[in-house]
This record gives C-alpha cells, structure tokens and sequence, in this order.
C-alpha cells in the first residue's frame, strides 16, 4: 500500500488517452458497421473509459453493466472472482462487447467470459484500455487494446485504489520520493 512518502507520477497522459480511445473507437465502429452490439462496462473501473468510448461510436449500441470483485482494498487481486451485480440485458444471440479498464491477472476476464459464454451470445470480444501481460495467470484474448503496461499499479481515467483516485484525468504510477 503506498504511504505518505509516495507521489503520484504520470504515466499516461489524457490527451495520450484521448488519441487511444479514438483510435479503439474507429476500430469498433468498422468491425460492428452493420450490427446493433451490446457493450457490457465491468464497474467500478470502465466508466470513464467507457463513457469516452461510447460518444465515439456512430452506430447503435445498448449498454449494460456488470459489478465484479477481486480486489477489495488490497493493490493486488484475492483471485476469487464474484458477481456483485448482474447483468440485466439477455445476452442470448447478441454481438458482445465486454469493456474493461486493466487486464491485470486475467481471472476476473476469464471468469466473466466463461459467465457470458454460457447466455450463448452470438460473438464475444474484449475492449480493454490496459493490459498488464506480465501478471497473467488465466490465458484471455483481447481484440481491442489500448495500452499495454508494466507491472505496476496504476490509478487515474476510472482505475482506483480503495475507490480513490479514479477522477484523474491522466494515468498515474506511484513513485517513491527516494527514488525521484
């Protein structure tokens, strides 16, 4: 957990975001040209991402949530993987879009997968802002990524820490005054 001695450092900056987001934007659009997809955000931390994402696509989209937990207040996943809130929209043979903020060990993506391939939706892929590679423990696919980062915690753009900092606008590292 940081301290008191720990600052926040940019590490990716919103407008580095905004361009991303852009750019996962026009991807979307030309691959579900001609559907009517469902995009499922995976609260708390694709909100923002989510929202930005949205305001780009000029094609008809529904959206729905889905609240799961792994983490609690600790900077790393417990590796249990629970719904909180379900989904309210059928999924049954629909285009599915699943947005996330970070893909970080892969559980809690492949547990909401597996979750969804059992509704038995036409197509399923993965939009997700940032990926930590280095940390996966269950394989998963993502069609749509933003960023891929190193193994640090991050926090800003809707990614917290014990439900704060999600209201920065860039994405932040901590860093050790000591090693500034």
């Amino acid at each position: 957990m940081p301290d008191q001695d720990c600052q926040l450092k940019v590490l990716i900056t919103r407008e580095e975001i905004k361009n991303t987001v852009a750019k996962l934007a026009n991807e979307i659009k030309e691959d579900y040209r001609g559907k009517h997809p469902l995009l499922i955000g995976v609260l708390k931390g694709s909100f923002v991402f989510m929202a930005d994402l949205i305001r780009q696509l000029d094609l008809p989209v529904e959206i729905d949530f889905i609240r799961l937990c792994s983490y609690g207040a600790d900077m790393k996943s417990s590796g249990k993987v629970k719904v909180v809130q379900r989904l309210k929209t059928p999924v049954k043979g629909r285009d599915v879009l699943v947005i996330e903020d970070i893909v970080d060990t892969g559980l809690t993506l492949s547990f909401l997968l597996n979750y969804l391939r059992r509704k038995k939706p036409a197509s399923l892929k993965v939009c997700a802002l940032t990926d930590k590679p280095s940390r996966r423990k269950a394989p998963v696919s993502i069609e749509y990524l933003g960023f891929t980062l190193p193994d640090k915690f991050i926090v800003g753009y809707g990614l917290d820490l014990d439900q704060k900092f999600r209201n920065l606008p860039d994405i932040c590292v901590f860093e050790d005054d000591e090693s500034s």
